[in-house]
């Protein structure tokens, strides 16, 4: 058994740290300075951002707009954008599962990942 005090953790302002990883899951915990935002993005896998502490606001690209403080989850599904903004100086909980998500590069084989960054190449 592993455990965790979610409000104790010494973490480092923009570096979060994994508290767990397995093929199962990934769980992160990361700090958010008030007015810090992780810009739009999505994952591969599965999400959920529980707030541990503080308050953030969630936007998503199909214009879903949610907030709250300590005890809210928020979900999202697999390739999911959204933007999270940090409302207050906020501790949050990220979980991802499965680990890696289908077309994340850690589960991608290197011949995968070299056409990738090709295809990326010739998008720009």
């Amino acid at each position: 058994m592993n455990t965790w005090d979610l409000r104790t953790l010494d973490l480092k302002p923009r570096l979060p740290e994994i508290l767990s990883s397995s093929d199962a899951a990934r769980v992160i915990a990361l700090d958010l300075a008030a007015g810090e935002t992780l810009s739009e993005h999505e994952v591969h896998e599965r999400a959920w951002i529980l707030v541990i502490e503080g308050a953030i606001e969630v936007t998503t690209a199909a214009g879903e707009h949610t907030g709250g403080g300590g005890g809210l989850l928020i979900e999202f599904a697999p390739g999911e954008r959204h933007e999270v903004c940090a409302s207050s100086d906020a501790r949050l909980l990220l979980l991802l599962a499965p680990w890696p998500g289908s077309g994340h590069p850690g589960a991608m084989t290197i011949r995968e990942k070299l056409y990738a960054r090709r295809h990326a190449a010739k998008r720009r």
